[in-house]
């Protein structure tokens, strides 16, 4: 009996679970196109990290096996299979269901030049010569000049030529669609009222024989190369590891190809050129209907004059236990505050460090910062506190995946402006998300403390759903200046308050509460646990997830992305029920809740059940323990158990399911949510 499914294939089938709302018909036409956008962007991040790491990993001859039993190459050869099976129906969606939707909503996209008007192929050649021409630098391959670097995800156009002067040559041409230009460009229509548009490469490609005056051109098409982006730091070795991250990024762009992309009418001779030059085997390429690299839908979705073929767009609210008229650090000292975005609005949370900044009373602030947006108002507070003259500590992630220049950026500012920057342990990322201000009063020294399950962002906040929590109670307090005190030196307290950490406590914490339910199951009393993450691939969590459902403790995962744990299988997990909700919000709270003979305990945090997050990273996991709280994240879970219209059920056959709505009240948890926190 099959114990556990492999990683790979489970996020295959989470991204499947994406493709599955572009493809429902009764979701908005434009929010299913950007549920298509979603996955291209979700495929390519997989083929750059999760595929290179294994890439590597049989290049090196490393030849163990993952808990389901596969080893690197043979985990390769089954996740090419179901990610060529997942294009073809990202294509077929595409081709077959949302252009001639979007068409008679009056909205062309035109994939293939050959199908203009001659009105619009004059209008696109004078765009091209006027627009496009100057900026494109063609590159020929013969004898004396080497086939290029193709820069990762780049679009690209081959051509084969033909010289005129010298019969029976062809050589090989390539040259890049500029990003610096827009992807699409809106021509003139040959239907009143509709917008059309065609994409950039179809311009260049229709005008590809301008660039090459001396030769004929023979075929031209579109590909795109995906490459190793894994970034390979020593960090014993480094020196500064921030000058060793910047020149780690310059490389990203020359990894091993990992991926090709072409259009599935390319010439055989074109194929057969790049799969040399770029050393991808068979199983790599892919052929495909339609226009490579469909996050461009995205910029699509953004066209004005469709908002009627979107969602109502939802303005997070108020909290409903913040006073806006009352000071913030007063109402923590009132009571703990709960927070649950976008629902709930961010401002809360940037408000809080920004008021710190200003206020004379405060005496440091304290920051782990992992993702922040481009234009971050919590970097200008924190700047503007050093400024101040307070002790501002920060510590910056800058192992942070693909916004590792971002973060640069960000160090490099706040150094500037007399922050303290930290930029982590050597080994270890630091995931967990807790700020700290020191602030003097009347009665002498208080610590406030916000604790989180997501980035301190404020773009994705109105985004992702996360759950945070402002409490200045003395033992939070106590814990938070020992995290600080061991990020920034060498400090490691005796033992914790309320606080949990990973690596050291937090696997142990985990595996304590979840056996406390099967021991108390065993012996009658009431016994269950519900734990909403992102992921679940622990072995060894998922082992002790088995023993206690076999012992009768009743357990209801919220897993959005990968499980690798099996649900509802006779002998082994029958009590265990996974569901994945898939909806306009990405759901990104961990939640845990165990049942505790009667007295729940409910705890947040920034880690899911993974090896990573429990063995390699610098993770917070904390109580909840103010009863009105307690009282909330319960409805929010109970509201999240009945979702019957984005949720997803796992199946003991290993597949997902949404639900069988047949008797049920129809109930999408997140527009619950929308409208609960706006009555």
């Amino acid at each position: 009996m099959e114990k556990f499914t492999n990683r790979e294939l489970s996020w295959l089938d989470f991204n499947g679970r994406c493709l599955s709302e572009a493809r429902d018909k009764t979701i908005p036409l434009m929010e299913r196109l950007k549920f298509l956008s979603i996955t291209a962007s979700n495929l390519d991040e997989f083929f750059m990290i999760r595929v290179a790491s294994l890439k590597d990993q049989v290049n090196a001859g490393y030849s163990k096996r993952d808990i389901a039993g596969m080893t690197a190459s043979e985990q390769i050869d089954a996740i090419q299979k179901k990610a060529h099976d997942f294009m073809l129906a990202q294509y077929s969606t595409l081709n077959r269901s949302l252009l001639p939707a979007l068409k008679k909503e009056g909205l062309k996209i035109i994939t293939a030049h050959e199908n203009l008007t001659q009105e619009q192929s004059d209008y696109v050649d004078s765009y091209f010569q006027q627009e496009v021409f100057p900026v494109l630098t063609p590159m020929a391959v013969d004898s004396s000049r080497p086939f290029p670097l193709i820069r990762n995800k780049t679009l690209n156009i081959a051509a084969l030529l033909a010289d005129k002067k010298k019969k029976d040559t062809i050589d090989f041409a390539t040259v890049q669609v500029p990003s610096v230009l827009p992807r699409f460009v809106t021509i003139p229509s040959d239907e009143d009222g509709c917008t059309t548009i065609l994409l950039l490469e179809q311009i260049i490609e229709k005008n590809i024989q301008k660039l090459f005056m001396n030769y004929k051109v023979l075929c031209a098409a579109p590909f795109r190369v995906m490459r190793n982006a894994d970034l390979d730091i020593d960090e014993d070795e480094a020196a500064d590891l921030l000058i060793e991250i910047e020149k780690q990024l310059k490389k990203r762009q020359w990894g091993e190809a990992i991926r090709l992309e072409i259009e599935d009418s390319m010439d055989k001779r074109l194929r057969k050129i790049l799969k040399k030059e770029l050393a991808v085997e068979d199983e790599a390429i892919y052929r495909v209907s339609g226009p490579l690299d469909l996050t461009f839908l995205m910029k699509v979705y953004g066209l004005e004059g469709f908002e009627r073929l979107k969602d109502k767009p939802f303005t997070p609210q108020q909290p409903k236990m913040i006073d806006p008229e009352r000071g913030l650090f007063e109402q923590i000292r009132e009571r703990d505050i709960l927070l649950y975005h976008p629902y709930e609005s961010f401002d809360p949370v940037v408000n809080f460090v920004r008021t710190a900044a200003k206020d004379p009373n405060v005496l440091a602030i304290k920051q782990t910062l992992y993702r922040v947006s481009s234009n971050s108002p919590i970097i200008a507070s924190l700047a503007e506190a050093a400024e101040n003259g307070k002790q501002v500590s920060v510590l910056v992630e800058l192992k942070a995946r693909f916004d590792e220049e971002n973060n640069i950026v960000w160090a490099r500012k706040l150094e500037k402006s007399g922050c303290h920057v930290i930029y982590g342990l050597v080994g270890l990322k630091t995931h967990s998300k807790i700020t700290l201000v020191v602030r003097r009063e009347e009665d002498g020294i208080r610590r406030y403390v916000h604790l989180g399950t997501g980035n301190y962002n404020d773009s994705t906040a109105k985004l992702y759903t996360d759950m945070g929590m402002f409490t200045c109670k003395r033992p939070y307090g106590e814990d938070a200046t020992a995290v600080f005190n061991m990020l920034s030196g060498y400090s490691e307290p005796l033992g914790w308050n309320k606080l949990s950490l990973a690596p050291n406590w937090l696997r142990d914490k985990f595996l304590f509460f979840i056996n406390r339910e099967r021991e108390n199951a065993v012996k009658g009393r009431p016994a269950k646990i519900i734990a909403k993450m992102n992921s679940l691939c622990d072995p060894g969590i998922i082992e002790a997830l088995y023993d206690a459902s076999a012992a009768g403790v009743e357990i209801e995962l919220i897993v959005r992305g990968i499980c690798c744990l099996r649900a509802e299988v006779p002998g082994l997990s029958e009590n265990i029920h996974v569901r994945s909700i898939v909806g306009t919000f990405l759901e990104h709270a961990r939640i845990f809740y165990f049942e505790n003979n009667g007295n729940p305990q409910i705890y947040m945090g920034s880690a899911d059940w993974m090896p990573r997050n429990l063995d390699k990273r610098i993770e917070i996991l904390f109580p909840v323990e103010a009863e009105d709280l307690k009282k909330e994240i319960i409805h929010i879970l109970k509201i999240q158990l009945a979702d019957t219209k984005k949720a997803h059920i796992l199946g003991k056959n290993n597949t997902y399911e949404k639900v069988d709505q047949r008797g049920k009240k129809p109930l999408n948890s997140q527009m619950y949510f929308c409208e609960y926190f706006t009555n």
